[in-house]
């Protein structure tokens, strides 16, 4: 488009991941914006059809966490076999959705960011009803080929959703 940017039209299959059998069809227009890189792309989208319904693992995943006795704090999910444990696979979901907020929100027409791994997640105490945790996380940039560590605070309800609260690139030196 002259003078406001790239657009593209998309045709996808999204798949579940908690059902990999179930699909939908989904169709998105995504705009890149021309000159400045610091906005970020301006995405249409319609689904065809209805994911499975997560409420019964969302909600027992938040009593699980709501009734830990510590905060919980994890490293390295998946391991360097790339394993997941079933009880850190609802950290990693959280992750990925808060992970696909973060690639939105930096991605240039130049750039496919995939969430490698999470290097550190700690829970951060509240008072409210929301789940927060503090990720720091590791982005493959699959173009340069770099990993690219991420800090996020994430906060979750089952009913409320995901939100990306605070998130910043972090220099290499944050993983040693």
């Amino acid at each position: 488009i002259d003078d406001v940017g790239h657009k593209y039209h998309l045709e996808l299959v999204l798949e579940d991941v908690l059902d990999k059998d179930s699909t939908v069809n989904c169709t998105a227009e995504v705009l890149y914006h021309l000159g400045n890189k610091n906005i970020a792309p301006a995405v249409q989208f319609t689904i065809e059809g209805e994911l499975k319904n997560t409420d019964e693992a969302d909600n027992t995943f938040y009593s699980r966490i709501k009734s830990l006795e510590k905060e919980l704090v994890a490293e390295n999910i998946p391991d360097s076999h790339g394993s997941v444990s079933p009880e850190m696979e609802p950290i990693r979901l959280l992750a990925q959705v808060a992970s696909g907020y973060v690639i939105w929100q930096n991605s240039t027409e130049n750039t496919k960011f995939q969430l490698a791994q999470i290097k550190h997640v700690k829970q951060v105490k509240r008072s409210d009803d929301c789940l927060e945790f503090d990720y720091m996380i590791l982005l493959h940039e699959m173009v340069s080929q770099e990993i690219i560590p991420w800090q996020m605070t994430v906060l979750w309800h089952p009913q409320h959703g995901v939100q990306v609260t605070q998130d910043s690139c972090q220099p290499k030196h944050a993983l040693e």
